[in-house]
Order: structure tokens, then sequence, then C-alpha cells
């Protein structure tokens, strides 16, 4: 295995809530929910960087679809990093997801290693990590 990753799929309940965060709110580019003809099947993909898309997709149908049992969630099994080139995006960032509707969990501060944070939930509660890192060249 290629230690590459090409989709990162976020599990979330309702799918048309999640695609208005992202799509309205946090304005990622899609083509909107796709597959709805299909059972299990409803997705939105949304572009990031070169190579690699998010997506969102029902929980229950994750489940479905990797014959695995749908359990509670909880928003520490990972998060999302999105670093940015100083401080002051990291303060437009949260305040951009706030708006969008987005649960602010840890307000932008400094951090113990030298660079500058926030937390901030979408609205199925995947943790998001607004940072800026002076070592890091965006």
């Amino acid at each position: 295995m290629k230690p590459r990753i090409t989709v990162i799929t976020l599990g979330v309940d309702d799918l048309e809530k999640s695609l208005a965060f992202y799509r309205d709110g946090l304005g990622f580019s899609t083509e909107g929910i796709i597959g709805a003809e299909y059972e299990h099947g409803a997705v939105a993909f949304f572009d990031l960087q070169s190579g690699l898309k998010l997506a969102i997709w029902q929980r229950k149908n994750i489940a479905h679809d990797a014959n695995v049992p749908l359990t509670a969630s909880s928003p520490v099994e990972f998060t999302l990093g999105h670093n940015v080139g100083s401080k002051e995006e990291v303060d437009q960032v949260m305040d951009q997801a706030k708006q969008a509707g987005a649960t602010i969990t840890t307000p932008a501060h400094d951090t113990f290693w030298g660079g500058y944070a926030g937390y901030f939930q979408d609205p199925d509660g995947h943790l998001w990590e607004v940072v800026w890192n002076p070592q890091w060249e965006i």
C-alpha cells in the first residue's frame, strides 16, 4: 500500500444539512448530492487540493456498505487539520465556520509549541483544527 489518501469520507446524519454547511457555509466546491437514485447511494464530494476529495455520506449507509453495526459516534475519533498561512487566517476561518453554523469548541489561541490554533465541530460533531504552524510553509 502506498502512503496516500485520495478520499476522506465523513459519516453524517443529515446529508442536506451537511451539504449546506460545507458548500454554502465554508465555500467548498461540489456538484451537490449524487447517487440518490441508488439505495444507500446518496453522497456529495468536494474537491480539496489536487488528488484529494472530501465526501459526506450518511452514517447508516456507510455502516451498510462496510457491513459493520451503526454505533454511537465520538468527536475524538479523529480530527481534520486545516493549516493556514497566518494567525489572522486562523481567525478568519474560525469566524467563517462559526457563521456557517459550526460549534467552536476551542477558540483560536497561541499554542504551547509556538503556533496558533482553534477547533470547531461541523453539524455532525466532526472536529476540525484550524492551525497556523510557523514551521510549515503553506
